[in-house]
């Protein structure tokens, strides 16, 4: 037996089990190996019925008698009677009818769960349940892990197959370089599985995630610090540092830049006159000038003769940096232009001649940047915005448009915890804009419940009144029936009943490029007091005259997004609110809670890792193909030690190759970041 050894030629795993597998994409030994519990049952320790006290309690018994009934909105609640040789208790599971034939067995059972006082009588509620004699997979005395269900599969058929490769498991060959381990203390690979397999206790439990969580993180630092090598190796455009024009620039503009934009304008400036070519992250909060920094590099790589491309994920959003980039650089003779694919015809033709024959120095778009028809003159600098929102190939695609690797800053307004910035951004230079602009006013945020939705509305009037206007915010676009979640085209109705005269606009992804558009210059014109949208304008949307924010569903948004939203206000000089709708009355979460009481992105950023995962921040397709199954991007120490071993990895000059599947997944994660 083999690790590369077919599932199908395992003893217990018949044609059947084989097939449903197979489907799981779990094709080889080592498949099923690396297939780890997602959580584990404490079964040690069972208590006699007579002795329980409330709190979480471990029982072995038998059932003595079992019913299901369907209850209002067709909820199925099972009901058992349990017994062993000191007394009984009730047990009680929700839509979990399987438990009935389960039961009816006769067998003799482990039971873990609540038992507390439920309707005035004590009871287990929800207890997990494991059958006693199940080939003594399960015993008392036993932590039992609790696997990802595979469809067709029983659990019990799954530990069984497990049993049969136990031994194989000791022989599984070792991963990390043997001087690592022993500096780090962890425990071998083998011994990893084993214990998170088959583990005696809490602790073999804990020594097992901490080798593997460790091996996964190092994987994903080490690919970033090779990354981080092979640019530097790469020939850019050597941009020299051009004082009287920068002084010019700063100098002309109509406020002051803060301390943290002069810091962050020095770091790309710096970059641009070494021969490799740069690659920065600039991170900051909403509102912190982000915009402001690129449009001042920009005029540098104009003034050497080079171009500058400008990507956004939405045309609302290419458009606003236009204009922005365009006031900034055009009194400096700077040729600023927009490409989205809004701009057809004779209009596009002109302006692709003149890009490849050098007439536009900063062009600014979407994707249409990247299409095949577009040729450059001379691209010697890629801004990014909003980088997570594209995938490798699309960026790919734009650095690929210059003879010599052009130096690239990417932007992002969501604030990345360390932890990610170590891991998934480890290639990357970082810069960060950590203060705002002066003058700038905290934004009021309020949870508020749907009964109070009239007084809310009623709230908004006021700032209405004063002249100013408001966005309302909703998750879909048409009404679901299936879910609580409130759409534009419901709220619209709600809004004109609670707004009688006032002119609403309707933004969402289903309107073309230029309907958005003309909304969203009606709202900037002032002709719209609300504009009722989905997240479509969640970043880049720039009216200082909104002073009013209401999320509604606040509850289904994630920190990070909800503090974009909430960016879109607080933009003047003007006091400014943001109102988060729960979608029912429910106590509110510890997640709405955090925004309620922080303006600090970076502090929310962490919060929304720490609660809800890499995903919400990193964004969802690529953060997939991370496939961490132990490790956890908010587990700062083990980073830390994990990069301080990738570093001491790459200085000693170890052969990768030495360590085949270290060597294939460091590979598989190099293409995945930002530059290939």
């Amino acid at each position: 037996m083999k690790l590369t050894t077919s599932l199908s030629l395992v003893k217990g795993i018949g044609p059947k089990m084989s097939n449903a597998l197979d489907t799981a994409g779990f094709h080889t030994v080592e498949d099923l190996l690396t297939f780890l519990p997602r959580r584990y049952e404490d079964f040690s320790g069972a208590t006699n019925i007579a002795d329980l006290e409330p709190g979480n309690v471990v029982i072995k018994a038998t059932c003595e008698s079992i019913n299901t009934r369907i209850v209002r909105r067709g909820m199925r609640v099972t009901t058992a009677v349990l017994s062993d040789n000191s007394g009984k208790v009730k047990a009680v599971w929700f839509n979990q009818p399987y438990r009935e034939t389960q039961l009816k067995s006769g067998e003799s059972f482990l039971f873990s769960g609540k038992f507390s006082l439920q309707y005035n009588q004590y009871q287990l509620t929800s207890p997990s349940v494991e059958q006693v004699s199940d080939n003594a997979v399960v015993d008392t005395d036993t932590i039992v892990p609790v696997y990802r269900q595979i469809k067709d599969i029983k659990t019990s058929s799954l530990r069984k197959a497990l049993k049969q490769l136990k031994p194989l498991m000791e022989f599984v060959p070792e991963t990390l370089p043997q001087t690592l381990i022993s500096r780090q203390k962890l425990v071998s690979r083998s011994e990893a599985l084993l214990a998170l397999h088959f583990p005696k206790d809490k602790n073999d439990i804990d020594l097992g995630r901490e080798r593997l969580a460790f091996e996964e993180l190092f994987e994903m630092i080490l690919a970033a610090q090779y990354n981080k090598q092979a640019n530097a190796k790469l020939t850019g455009w050597k941009i020299p540092f051009d004082l009287p024009t920068i002084k010019k620039f700063v100098g002309a503009l109509p406020f002051k830049l803060t301390n943290a934009q002069r810091r962050a304008a020095w770091q790309i400036l710096q970059d641009f006159e070494h021969e490799h070519p740069m690659n920065r992250l600039l991170q900051g909060d909403v509102g912190s000038g982000k915009t402001v920094v690129a449009g001042l590099a920009a005029l540098q790589v104009a003034q050497s003769g080079l171009q500058t491309a400008i990507m956004a994920p939405t045309e609302i959003l290419a458009t606003q940096h236009a204009e922005t980039i365009s006031a900034l650089l055009e009194p400096f003779g700077v040729r600023v232009a927009v490409f989205t694919s809004s701009v057809k015809g004779k209009a596009r033709k002109t302006l692709l001649e003149q890009l490849e024959q050098g007439n536009i120095d900063v062009i600014i778009g979407t994707h249409a940047l990247i299409q095949r028809t577009v040729t450059y003159h001379k691209l010697g600098f890629v801004v990014i915005d909003e980088q997570h929102r594209f995938g490798v190939k699309q960026r790919q695609a734009l650095l690929e448009k210059s003879p010599r690797m052009p130096h690239v800053l990417t932007m992002t307004a969501t604030p990345i915890p360390r932890s990610l910035a170590l891991t998934l951004y480890g290639e990357l230079d970082i810069s960060l804009l950590d203060e705002l602009p002066p003058g700038r006013q905290p934004i009021t945020t309020k949870i508020w419940s749907p009964a109070s939705a009239p007084k809310l509305y009623a709230t908004i009037e006021q700032e209405l009144s004063r002249g100013h206007q408001a966005y309302v915010i909703c998750p879909l676009i048409d009404e679901n029936p299936d879910n609580d979640k409130k759409s534009v085209e419901t709220e619209y109705h709600v809004l004109k009943k609670f707004f009688p005269g006032r002119s609403i606009g309707l933004m969402h992804g289903k309107l073309k490029s230029d309907e958005k558009q003309a909304v969203m210059d009606d709202f900037t014109n002032g002709k719209l007091s609300i504009l009722l949208s989905t997240t479509v304008i969640e970043v880049g949307v720039n009216v200082p005259n909104a002073t009013v924010m209401l999320i509604q569903n606040a509850d289904h948004f994630g920190l990070s997004q909800l503090h974009q939203l909430r960016g879109r206000v607080g933009r003047g000089s003007d006091k400014s609110y943001c109102y988060l709708m729960l979608s029912s009355h429910n106590k509110p979460s510890a997640r709405l809670r955090e925004i309620e009481s922080s303006q600090d992105g970076f502090y929310l950023a962490e919060a929304d890792l720490r609660l809800r995962g890499p995903g919400e921040i990193y964004g969802h397709s690529q953060h997939g193909a991370l496939n961490l199954q132990i490790a956890t991007l908010a587990d700062t120490k083990l980073i830390a030690r994990a990069q301080k071993e990738a570093v001491l990895f790459l200085q000693s000059e170890e052969d990768l190759a030495k360590y085949k599947h270290l060597a294939e997944t460091v590979e598989h994660y190099q293409r995945l970041t930002t530059l290939n």
